[in-house]
């Protein structure tokens, strides 16, 4: 059906009630011209109509493009729905931020609720944390990219550098979830968090849309394959109740690097853990494991042992945030970021997808191993 906007005819009731209410004047008649007289109209109106014709376009409307698509939402935790591509920036989440959602919940595997600050600092915490925050449970996108990730950056590597490093990852929906998840995504050896509220991906800046984007190349299978996975993940989760709480299917997320605030140094703690495969680091119950040590068992490098909790404060020292739901940081700029030697594994044999890859960078700030690299190329001294 066409739209009244659209039909001429359709706004003739409003029109016919203004003409009776107010009567079109009778035109006056034309003013007599006189002998040598200019039938040019007068000046002003040349000028007037000349202005505004000659008057500059309006500047394109990109935050009001934005604005026109956002939409309310119910729960009033992100409150702004983008529909496509999402121009948002990249700005570090400030101090004050960090402290204020240091102590929210996210939720383990098994439902056990752990303050965030937990996940990266503490006793037995790596001293430099990337938190990846993901999409739903379901999100097909998201699981190749962390099996593309887990490909190229393994737990050994990143406890091997100079700085121990660990990876947490953080989705939005059900954690009885996570065990599945962590299954579909290649045997994630970096332990998967819940934070079904949404609140750490809001007060991070992270937004909503469905906007697909361009194809990364982390991306193993075509979007048709991966949508019916999901939907197959999904369904097998019916008997359990879980096929609807994958989580908000518009949240996207983005990675966050928290390290040492620079200026204070201090004593880097070496975490308990290293050298251990990734099945010792789990949270292990009295008794169990070698050595039987109270304090080790119950704590981990993954942030679940908050016994002596407190920890050096940190910042985020780099961040990238998803513009739609394929558009997490790529392997290449992650492993530079951490300090990582080589670009990781190309996957999908696209040559293209994977040379864009290795040249861009999404992500904005300076991790350690970025001021690092840099102190040494310009001779200085790292302390």
């Amino acid at each position: 059906m066409t739209s009244p906007e659209a039909t001429p005819g359709a706004a003739a009731p409003k029109n016919g009630a203004d003409s009776a209410a107010n009567p079109t004047p009778e035109p006056e008649p034309p003013a007599t011209v006189g002998a040598g007289q200019s039938t040019t109209p007068p000046p002003a109106t040349t000028t007037t109509t000349a202005a505004a014709s000659s008057a500059p376009a309006p500047a394109p409307p990109t935050a009001a493009k934005l604005e026109a698509a956002a939409v309310t939402a119910d729960d009033g935790v992100n409150p702004l729905d983008f529909e496509g591509s999402v121009d948002i920036n990249h700005d570090l989440p400030t101090a004050e931020t960090i402290r204020k959602i240091d102590n929210y919940t996210v939720l383990d595997r098994d439902g056990k609720s752990h303050t965030f600050r937990s996940l990266y600092t503490g006793r037995h915490t790596a001293r430099r944390v990337l938190i990846i925050f993901v999409r739903h449970f379901y999100c097909g996108n998201c699981q190749q990219y962390l099996r593309t990730l887990t490909e190229s950056i393994t737990p050994p590597s990143l406890l091997a550098l100079p700085q121990s490093t660990f990876i947490c990852v953080i989705g939005c929906g059900d954690p009885a979830l996570i065990p599945m998840y962590a299954e579909e995504s290649g045997g994630c050896p970096f332990p998967i968090y819940a934070d079904p509220t949404r609140r750490l991906y809001a007060e991070l800046g992270m937004v909503r849309t469905l906007a697909l984007g361009a194809r990364p190349a982390y991306m193993r299978e075509h979007l048709l394959k991966s949508s019916v996975h999901s939907v197959v993940q999904g369904l097998k989760q019916i008997r359990k109740g879980l096929a609807l709480k994958g989580g908000d299917g518009k949240q996207v997320g983005g990675e966050f690097l928290f390290e040492p605030v620079p200026e204070k140094g201090g004593v880097v703690e070496t975490p308990v853990g290293v050298g251990m495969p990734p099945v010792a680091w789990e949270t292990k119950k009295d008794g169990e494991g070698e050595g039987n040590n109270t304090e080790h068992s119950q704590t981990s490098l993954d942030g679940k042992g908050e016994v002596g909790a407190g920890g050096e404060d940190k910042v985020v020292t780099w961040c990238h945030r998803m513009r739609n739901t394929r558009d997490h940081a790529e392997i290449p700029e992650l492993m530079e970021v951490l300090g990582l030697d080589g670009n990781g594994r190309p996957v999908g044999g696209n040559k293209e997808r994977w040379e864009r890859a290795l040249k861009e960078r999404k992500g904005t700030g300076l991790s350690l191993a970025g001021r690092t690299s840099k102190e040494m190329g310009e001779g200085g001294t790292v302390v």
